[in-house]
């Protein structure tokens, strides 16, 4: 019997994560892929192939566990959120504006999802946000496209100065000690995974 079912998954923060499952899945007999995108999986499978715990096994594997708690669900979608929002759209206006942009997205209540978050993850949201922020300048710092004042401009610092002594403060080092050697600083996006 053809059984359809969806997943939400953990960890899916980019598109060679869908690319990954998509190739491991195509190995296998009996399933098929039905839609694949950032935190969601569809798929059909012949349960006397195949069995949804099977699908589950390798899913995990991979380190894209299925997401069951309604709880983590925020948390995983939040993380996308958040993540496209430093990453993907650079719309790192004030709190206010990432919170309007988080909730808009997970159609929730800041607050509620907020909470979730930090109940779940033991880290603030806001404090999350921030990491990514400075995982998003250390990139444009190596990309060195921009100064640092534009930088400050792009990812909303209201002075050079502030951005500078958060980026020692999280990071451990100033910007010029960064630029030196960027490579022994950077983090994999994996450590975002909490």
């Amino acid at each position: 019997m053809v059984l359809k079912e969806t997943f939400f998954l953990k960890n899916m923060f980019s598109n060679n994560c869908a690319k990954l499952i998509e190739y491991v899945l195509n190995e296998k007999e009996g399933i098929t892929i039905i839609s694949i995108e950032l935190g969601k999986l569809i798929v059909e499978y012949n349960n006397t192939l195949v069995s949804k715990e099977q699908i589950g096994f390798w899913l995990d594997e991979l380190g894209f566990g299925i997401i069951i708690d309604p709880n983590q669900e925020i948390v995983e979608k939040t993380k996308l959120a958040a993540f496209d929002l430093i990453f993907k759209s650079l719309n790192t206006n004030s709190l206010i504006r990432n919170s309007d942009y988080i909730s808009e997205i997970l159609q929730l209540p800041y607050d509620k999802i907020s909470r979730v978050f930090s109940q779940v993850t033991g880290v603030k949201l806001e404090k999350y946000i921030i990491l990514l922020k400075i995982e998003k300048i250390k990139e444009l710092l190596i990309e060195n496209e921009y100064s640092l004042s534009e930088i400050a401009f792009i990812m909303d610092y209201s002075s050079v100065q502030y951005f500078s002594n958060q980026f020692k403060n999280i990071v451990g080092i100033t910007i010029t000690k960064y630029k030196e050697n960027p490579q022994k600083y950077r983090r994999s996006i994996d450590s975002f995974i909490i």
